[in-house]
């Protein structure tokens, strides 16, 4: 029997990248996972795929009220959905900034309030929010999405405090340039996608992308009972990228 073996987890964003491979590892550790994705039938095997827009509160309210329903509890939430952004603060109109905060920041907020009132009852209630580098460090050409990935390491921190007393654990991951859908395709959209490549590779201390699975790890490890006495926490799994400063290869 592992520990996670009677919990109910919810992934968002869960049919792809960091989100499916968290969802996969949280059924490797025993857990019973809702994926709640706008395309839910390219969830992985095995997941109770639910269709969900976390930019709209009606649906992400149906969709954790369907979690519910069919397993009668709820115990961990990984707000993961989130979109990305390029540019300098000159290159988005009011109307992205508005859409991509709707996404990343009140997406966790209306997904973690619909959650709320079932995590209460859980005995080892945890939400994990996806964070990013970008709340730590400045990246050039990332104003916009660096802003609302600094309203959720802000938000993580809140919502340790305010759900501490009622048993419900808030931490964050904050991942490096990982390997996923979305990167791919920025590279492929560039003018020498290898040479871009390269580029974000040898930005990272440990010379490579971070994959989605290492980041994966690291939200399990959060929502695991094993960390009740981590909260108010962000992980970092960036190959070193925040804290390090190694000198020029020779």
């Amino acid at each position: 029997m592992g520990e996670m073996d009677s919990l109910v987890a919810i992934v968002t964003g869960g049919a792809s990248g960091i989100g499916a491979a968290a969802a996969a590892r949280l059924a490797a550790a025993g857990a019973t996972v809702a994926v709640l994705d706008l395309n839910p039938g390219e969830a992985g095997d095995g997941h109770f795929a639910v269709g969900c827009d976390v930019a709209d509160d009606a649906s992400v309210a149906a969709a954790v009220q369907a979690v519910v329903d069919r397993f009668g509890r709820l115990d961990i939430v990984v707000n993961n959905a989130g979109i990305g952004a390029q540019g300098t603060v000159e290159d988005n109109t009011d109307e992205e900034w508005h859409r991509v905060f709707d996404v990343n920041v009140l997406g966790m907020v209306r997904v973690s309030r619909a959650a709320l009132p079932h995590l209460r009852r859980s005995p080892a209630a945890a939400i994990v929010n996806t964070c990013s580098i970008a709340a730590t460090a400045g990246l050039p050409a990332r104003a916009l999405y660096s802003a609302s990935k600094g309203a959720v390491l802000s938000l993580t921190l809140s919502m340790a405090a305010d759900h501490l007393r009622e048993g419900i654990r808030v931490n964050c991951v904050n991942p490096g340039t990982a390997d996923t859908p979305w990167v791919s395709r920025l590279l492929a959209a560039a003018d020498d996608p290898a040479a871009e490549r390269a580029a974000l590779n040898a930005r990272q201390p440990h010379g490579r992308l971070v994959s989605a699975d290492e980041v994966a790890a690291a939200i399990v490890y959060l929502a695991s009972p094993s960390a009740g006495s981590t909260t108010g926490t962000s992980l970092a799994v960036d190959g070193g990228m925040q804290g390090l400063r190694l000198r020029p290869v020779q």
